[in-house]
């Protein structure tokens, strides 16, 4: 039996001992008196907060071999403006310290600690009607290599991302959850929230019924209404008894212990706690421990309590003493006796990418069977070890737990989570108010003679102490860093960069098909202020928008004519974007023109040409000869074909099996493997007679021309890149991997995410994008680029200077977090997008390409489409809707659907792909679906 949720006979501690209640309290010596190292700033008539949390920064900096906080509050700072990102930390110096290293690393200036309330003030806001805007007038910011300086702010710096120390008990919860209250911008956690984290009866109750995570079988009294529960929560495990008056319902408890103690769900159990429950009881230790049998004593406790209750949100527990799991132990090396022992499992979770769970952290605690494990009683350890010390000795084991475990804990947050976000503004705090990190403690105990994770509780802060300082011991005895603070500086600046964005006026150039329709939810969920400049006047778009341009400039030879009218019309309107971008691949050069008359970040239009024109990027690449190795190495010998006698000469320099395409090509119109140069002239004359002008195939690039050119062949394994580049540097790439292409047309059959690649190999990959990217030009933007791998090393297919298109947008975000769509506004507004230096895949995708002329039948009058679009909702299958209708007919065909399937693994997706193209017909002899993924190995 074990956890402060379950058994505490320690008193009270006093008001002085509660004083900055953390990993501190777990290291003797923490809060002696030491000799600063740095200066004691100024008394700013808050000595007893302010001045004395300084000291403590400086203690916990110096523990940390780092150099003192400089003091340049005489030297005001100013210029600090709407696009500036500021993480404002409020409360304690030392629970969120390595948070705002980390940050500082990523985001020079951007993390500020805030160690007193005479430090901010509080201003209506201007941007949302009854909230408030947070200024710091004065704070300690964080820079790289672990400086920091003590600075103040003229004017004062508005705050874009709030959390800090809310916990129950702790000194500065007051003036920091006043602070952070209705503020208008993204806030970590709130009083509220953090009342509601703490109470074991929601938490409880949220664990078992929304999570279905085991609980100790517990028997709940409450007065009246009940607070935030639910008017009828069930819950297996959980029974709650609503009293009027405990003075004359006496009967009625007597009745419901008896009937608790004699149930089905104690006969595992020995022993039962009674405790006061509720956010203002968390660590008083008002708790009691009984027999089952002692039946009298225990309705006695009970009775006890409930006179003692004052508030409707206060409750009194009666739970089972879950004892931990006893499993058969390697033989002791002293004959001494082996004292029974109990063990506490801490999880740390945080709201990740796309608001998804992600386990951070896990460390255990391990105590006496007798007394409770308590969150800083003991030094914490590894999971890992503290299983090997449980007697679980085969690795295999021991991992399936640690992921039972993750699964446990992610579930658990999500349904936190999701029962926070039933919940009003007022309930949290706060409309923009969101728990972004949590603890939930769990047991490991024996259930029918197997290992069960028994959910106990959750925390606002226990945890995240828990964990750095289990964190900081690694690092003490030479173990290399985790992950810890990395993952939650990535989201607390995740989130503000967020904030950021929003409200932000976005010129968009083009707003393409049906593939581009997220475009339009996602400015939606951004909060961006959509400008469109649409050829078509007619276009979807148009009612989507916060203002639609209408201008035809689909003959993109014209641009820099065209440019000139869209600042007319940018003029007209009166509008002034802070960014103007495309993710249109027609559109691409007129963005670029556009920017650089408006003096908007992008990269210069010279290079995105060079890009666009596939021909021109590789003759540049051969002539970039600088480097180990140098770009032309990547590139591969191509000559552009505008006539016949084009053919003919390219013939002679191009060795065959050759490549024919379009110039400006899109969506593989138009390539064909020829063999000779008599087929490159017949493709040559098809594809000139049919393939004049935009009119004949919309969205492939014919507004350039139907110039083409013959490339060599490069055998080998086909991938896309996708890269993240700001001022020339990569900020995050992600490799995906191509099945065969159905040749001669070399349409696009299959794909998968993550690579199959070992990492050496994607690393290849990633370092020829980044290098022919920077060689052409292109140092800001996002960046598709293709690429083939053969045995000697990758070579460059061609070069998309947009976002990647078809599904790989939704498939990144899928699988490691990230949004290219925001990634490129950030970049577009000269922001550096905060992107995870880790990147780990949550899962693995594969799918496959669907075609009118293979599939339609089976899609459509067959059933098949509507069966996906419910596979769909229920998030069993990924689809992305490339077009409306078939587009193109023959050798000119685009694929029309993208259908995947996740799985833990990539043999899995794979194997529920094939078995669901087997199902509704996609799978056939002419279509094998089975050979396409048979390449993902």
């Amino acid at each position: 039996q074990l956890s402060v949720d379950q058994t505490s006979v320690e008193p009270v501690s006093s008001p002085k001992e509660q004083e900055w209640a953390g990993p501190e309290a777990l290291c003797p010596g923490w809060l002696e008196d030491e000799a600063l190292d740095g200066e004691v700033p100024e008394d700013s008539g808050d000595p007893d907060c302010a001045t004395h949390a300084y000291e403590l920064l400086q203690s916990a900096l110096r523990q940390e071999g780092l150099p003192h906080t400089l003091d340049h509050s005489a030297e005001p700072r100013t210029g600090f403006g709407p696009l500036d990102m500021t993480v404002c930390i409020l409360g304690s110096p030392t629970a969120f310290l390595p948070i705002l290293l980390e940050g500082g690393t990523r985001c020079p200036g951007a993390m500020v600690l805030c160690l007193s309330p005479t430090w901010a003030s509080r201003m209506p806001s201007e941007t949302s009607p009854g909230a408030w805007s947070l200024l710091l007038s004065r704070g300690v910011s964080f820079e790289a290599g672990g400086h920091s300086t003590l600075e103040t702010f003229v004017p004062p710096r508005r705050a874009n991302y709030v959390t800090g120390t809310f916990a129950t008990g702790s000194p500065e919860s007051g003036w920091v959850g006043e602070l952070a209250r209705d503020l208008d911008c993204p806030t970590g956690g709130s009083v509220p929230l953090t009342h509601r984290l703490e109470d074991p009866l929601i938490t409880r109750w949220v664990l078992a019924a929304r999570a279905g995570l085991p609980v100790p079988p517990t028997l709940a009294f409450i007065l009246g209404p009940g607070g935030d529960l639910p008017a009828d929560p069930v819950a297996p495990g959980v029974r709650l008894v609503r009293l009027e008056d405990p003075q004359g319902q006496e009967s009625l408890v007597q009745e419901e212990v008896g009937a608790f103690l004699g149930g089905t769900a104690m006969e595992p159990y020995s022993q039962v706690a009674v405790r006061t429950a509720g956010w203002r009881w968390r660590g008083t230790g008002t708790r009691s421990t009984h027999g089952k049998e002692e039946g009298a004593a225990v309705v006695q406790a009970v009775g006890a309590r409930l006179r003692g209750l004052l508030r409707e949100e206060d409750s009194v527990l009666l739970e089972a003493l879950v004892p931990t799991a006893r499993l058969p132990t390697p033989p002791p090396r002293s004959p001494a006796p082996r004292l029974p022992v109990a063990l506490r499992i801490c999880t740390l979770v945080c709201r990740s990418w796309g608001d998804r769970p992600q386990l951070c952290q896990v460390a255990c605690g391990v105590g006496r069977a007798e007394a409770p494990v308590r969150h800083g009683a003991a030094l914490p350890q590894g999971l890992d070890s503290s299983l090997q010390q449980w007697g679980v000795v085969a690795p295999g084991q021991r991992q399936a737990l640690a992921t039972r475990l993750r699964g446990a804990a992610e579930t658990a947050m999500a349904a936190l989570l999701a029962t926070e976000a039933e919940l009003s503004p007022q309930q949290r705090g706060g409309a923009r108010a969101r728990t972004d990190l949590l603890g939930v403690d769990f047991l490991l105990a024996c259930v029918d003679d197997t290992l069960e994770l028994v959910a106990l509780s959750a925390n606002s802060q226990r945890c995240l102490e828990t964990c750095l300082l289990a964190e900081a011991m690694g690092r003490a005895v030479g173990e290399p860093p985790g992950d810890l603070p990395r993952l939650l500086a990535e989201t607390l600046l995740h989130r503000a960069q967020c904030h950021l964005v929003e409200g932000k006026d976005i010129l968009l150039i083009g707003a393409g098909g049906v593939s581009k329709s997220f475009v339009w939810e996602a400015a939606r969920d951004y909060g961006l202020r959509i400008h469109l400049v649409e050829s078509d006047p007619e276009h979807f778009a148009a009612g989507l928008v916060q203002t639609f341009l209408p201008y035809d400039s689909r003959e993109h030879r014209r641009d820099e004519e065209h440019a000139e009218q869209v600042m007319e019309l940018v003029r007209a309107r009166g509008l002034r974007p802070h960014a103007c971008l495309s993710y249109w691949d027609d559109c691409v050069v007129l963005a670029a023109l556009v920017c650089q008359r408006l003096g908007l970040r992008s990269s210069p239009p010279a290079a995105v040409r060079v890009a666009k024109q596939k021909s021109r990027t590789h003759q540049h690449l051969q002539r970039c000869r600088r480097g180990r190795p140098p770009p032309a190495a990547f590139a591969v010998p191509c000559r552009r074909l505008q006539s016949h006698g084009d053919v003919e000469r390219a013939a002679g320099v191009v060795p065959f099996p050759a490549v024919a395409k379009l110039e400006f090509g899109a969506g593989a119109v138009g390539v064909r493997l020829v063999e000779s140069a008599g087929q490159c002239h017949a493709h040559a004359a098809r594809l000139w007679r049919d393939l004049r002008d935009d009119a004949d195939h919309p969205g492939i690039g014919l507004g350039w021309g139907n110039a083409m050119l013959l490339m060599e062949y490069v055998p080998g394994t086909e991938h896309d890149v996708d890269l993240v580049v700001f001022e020339g540097r990569l900020l995050g790439a992600w490799v995906s991997d191509n099945g065969p292409t159905r040749l001669p047309a070399f349409l696009e059959t299959a794909a998968c995410l993550p690579s199959c690649l070992p990492a050496d190999r994607q690393a290849q990959l990633v370092r020829a994008a980044l290098q022919c990217c920077l060689a052409c030009g292109l140092r800001d933007g996002v960046f598709n680029v293709e690429l083939k791998l053969g045995p000697g090393g990758p070579r460059l297919l061609e070069i998309n200077p947009r976002m990647g298109g078809f599904y790989l947008r939704d498939w990144i975000r899928e699988v490691y977090g990230p949004d290219l769509l925001l990634a490129a506004v950030l970049v577009a507004l000269g922001l550096p997008p905060v992107l995870p230096a880790r990147p780990v895949p949550r899962a693995h995708l594969a799918g496959v390409m669907c075609l009118g002329s293979e599939h339609g039948a089976a899609l459509g009058g067959g059933g098949g489409l509507a069966a996906l679009r419910e596979l769909q909702s229920r998030g069993l299958v990924r689809l992305n809707r490339l077009f409306e209708e078939t587009a193109g007919a023959g050798e000119y065909e685009e694929p029309c659907l993208s259908v995947a399937c996740g799985g833990a693994t990539r043999a899995e997706a794979c194997l529920r792909l094939l078995g669901l193209c087997q199902a509704l017909g996609i799978d056939s002899p002419r279509y094998p679906v089975e050979h396409f993924l048979s390449h993902f190995k």
